[in-house]
C-alpha cells in the first residue's frame, strides 16, 4: 500500500508537467497562430496515459485503503471531518471530473478542423482539468490534508 501511494505521489508530476506543457503550447499556438503538430498530438496522448495511470492507482488505493472503508461504515462522521471528507469525497470526485475533462479534451481537438480551434479547445479544456487536479492536490501546505512533494516509497 506504501508503495502504491508513493507512486500515486510521483506520477502526480509527470501529470503536472505534461499538463502545463500542453496548456503554454496551446497559448503559444493560439499567439503565434501556428499549427496543431503531431507532437502536440502526442503530448495530449502522453497526458491523457499519464491521467490514466494516476487515476487507476488512485481507485485502487481507495477501495483497499481506509477512506472508502469509512464511508461506508459511517458517512455522517466522514462528511462533518474536513480531513477525511477530502479523501473520502472531494479529493476522488475532483479527480474524477479532471480524468474526464481529460478525455472528452483529447477526443474533442482531435475531432476539430482547423489547427486554430485545436489549440484553443486544448487550452480550454486541458486548461479546467489542471486547475481541478491543482485544486484537489493535497499540497504541504493545505494543513489538514497535507502529503510531502515527494512522498517515501518504502
Amino acid at each position: 500500500m506504501q508503495v502504491l501511494i508513493g507512486l500515486h505521489g510521483l506520477i502526480r508530476w509527470a501529470v503536472l508537467i505534461l499538463g502545463i506543457w500542453i496548456i503554454a503550447r496551446a497559448i503559444s499556438g493560439l499567439n503565434n497562430k501556428s499549427t496543431f503538430t503531431t507532437a502536440d498530438d502526442k503530448r495530449s496522448l502522453f497526458f491523457m496515459i499519464s491521467c490514466d495511470v494516476q487515476f487507476l492507482i488512485g481507485l485502487i488505493l481507495y477501495f483497499t485503503g481506509p477512506y472508502f472503508a469509512m464511508l461506508k461504515a459511517n458517512p455522517s462522521m466522514v462528511m462533518k471531518t474536513a480531513s477525511i471528507r477530502f479523501f473520502a469525497v472531494e479529493h476522488i470526485t475532483m479527480m474524477l471530473l479532471a480524468w474526464i475533462l481529460v478525455h472528452i479534451g483529447r477526443s474533442a481537438v482531435k475531432k476539430t478542423a482547423t489547427d486554430q480551434a485545436k489549440h484553443k479547445k486544448a487550452l480550454i479544456l486541458f486548461g479546467i482539468a489542471m486547475l481541478i487536479i491543482l485544486a484537489s492536490i493535497p499540497w504541504p501546505f493545505r494543513e489538514e490534508i497535507a502529503r510531502p512533494l515527494f512522498p517515501a516509497m518504502n
